[in-house]
């Protein structure tokens, strides 16, 4: 029989019967990871560590390379091998000072966060009268009247791939009818008076206008004093700048594999935050789930055929410079990446995972998936991609993205609230087990998973 054949030949009769083969030959396994999880607090503390010894934690700061010295630190004592920080260029954006203040009809002071890689306005700020549109076609509508004016969008959340497009490009925008600035309601579907960061597109526009978030209350309010036909003015104060791009590093461990060592299955998160709140959800806790789901199946006494590996990811907020590094530099390795997981969506109830890969290895995720049931985490979606797998996606590894229950996510993305105190001590330990069972049975399993 011709090899390939052969190889296609084997796979069908792997796949054939293999589900009630891997629920057998894996369920001891998997329910001493979801017994021994019932109380360990390893990762728990030392997500609560890291988030209060050194969040917030944005690309060129001083937090984020203390950070990864200490993961750094900590990985070695667990016992993992080949750990490192390669590094990585990033571009460095720093906030400043900032201020937003109405002066007509009333003054008061508003809370407000540059978004990320906007200028700065001149010195002392910048002052004008604000228009409201809810959508870039009304901006349109109105073009003739923007000019020397702040454009302010109250556009209600829908979603995150929607809406976020006016944080992405709202200056843009604004700037070709002349604004002088431009204001978003913070994209996320609810809010205790609390702006959202995040970063922008680049610069498209001849003029380069300032841009910041502003909270969902004061922009309803805003928006219903001018739609009232009330004159508003105010006067909006940024320091934000780039400076020189600076080093940081990725993250990288292994356990490494006892039969095929060469074979890589990566598990992660990105390292980096905003430069508000501790960044808990987003995403310290991905990558500390990743990281404890690794050394957790090497304190159980599990030994995969393949490695298992840990990348904590840096600049992923405001640049994907990290990901992009980690592929250019183990491209020769891409061939034996046999998947890579990535949690970026916070560590609430875990779901299950999204894949993005060949129908073939799809049919092996579902029958994996089945020993997540327990935790209500079985559910397969058909993408996985991410920010810091689909470079590795665009070579040709299946990915994966743990999904989680969201509803309160976008509560507390890229805000002062994404503290340690709202991460879950069971949904956290569940995510855990997600995805220490789902890549030590890929990891584990006699064939690697096909591409």
């Amino acid at each position: 029989m011709h090899l390939l054949h052969k190889s296609i030949f084997i796979l069908f009769v792997f796949t054939l019967g293999m589900g009630n083969d891997l629920k057998i030959k894996y369920k001891s396994e998997a329910d001493k990871i979801y017994n021994y999880l019932e109380t360990d607090s390893l990762a728990y503390n030392r997500l609560a560590y890291l988030c209060d010894m050194f969040g917030p934690r944005l690309s060129g700061s001083k937090n984020l390379e203390k950070a990864i010295d200490w993961i750094i630190k900590e990985m070695k004592k667990d016992g993992l091998l080949n750990v490192r920080g390669e590094r990585v260029k990033v571009p460095t954006w720093i906030r400043g000072e900032e201020s937003l203040k109405i002066l007509v009809p009333f003054e008061r002071e508003l809370k407000v966060l540059g978004v990320g890689g906007s200028i700065a306005t001149s010195k002392g700020g910048i002052r004008g009268e604000v228009v409201v549109v809810d959508s870039f076609e009304e901006l349109h509508k109105i073009k003739d009247i923007v000019k020397g004016k702040i454009v302010l969008y109250n556009v209600p959340f829908t979603s995150y791939g929607e809406t976020v497009q006016y944080r992405y490009d709202g200056p843009n925008r604004a700037a070709e009818y002349g604004a002088i600035g431009s204001l978003i309601r913070s994209i996320g579907s609810s809010s205790m008076d609390t702006p959202h960061t995040g970063t922008m597109g680049e610069y498209k526009a001849i003029k380069k206008i300032p841009h910041a978030a502003i909270s969902m209350e004061d922009a309803m309010m805003i928006s219903r004093i001018y739609h009232r036909g009330q004159k508003v003015v105010v006067k909006l104060n940024m320091e934000g700048k780039f400076v020189s791009d600076r080093w940081s590093r990725n993250i990288i461990a292994d356990f490494v594999g006892s039969e095929y060592p060469e074979q890589i299955v990566v598990l992660g998160g990105h390292i980096d935050s905003w430069d508000v709140g501790q960044g808990a959800h987003d995403d310290a806790g991905g990558c500390v789930a990743a990281w404890r789901a690794v050394t957790l199946i090497k304190e159980l006494g599990f030994r995969p055929k393949r490695t298992l590996r840990v990348v904590l990811w840096t600049n992923e907020e405001n640049g994907g410079r990290g990901n992009k590094n980690y592929r250019d530099e183990h491209m020769s390795e891409l061939e034996n990446h046999i998947l890579a997981i990535e949690s970026d969506g916070g560590v609430f109830a875990p779901k299950g995972f999204g894949f993005t890969g060949s129908v073939a290895a799809r049919k092996i995720i579902f029958e994996i998936a089945d020993l997540l049931d327990p935790i209500g985490a079985g559910k397969i979606t058909k993408w996985g991609r991410a920010a810091d797998v689909a470079p590795l996606n665009d070579k040709g590894v299946p990915v994966m993205s743990l999904l989680v229950d969201d509803s309160k996510y976008f509560w507390y993305h890229h805000t002062s609230a994404d503290t340690f105190d709202k991460v879950d001590f069971k949904e956290f330990n569940n995510c855990i087990a997600a995805m220490a069972i789902m890549s030590y049975v890929v990891a584990d399993i006699d064939l690697r998973l096909p591409r």
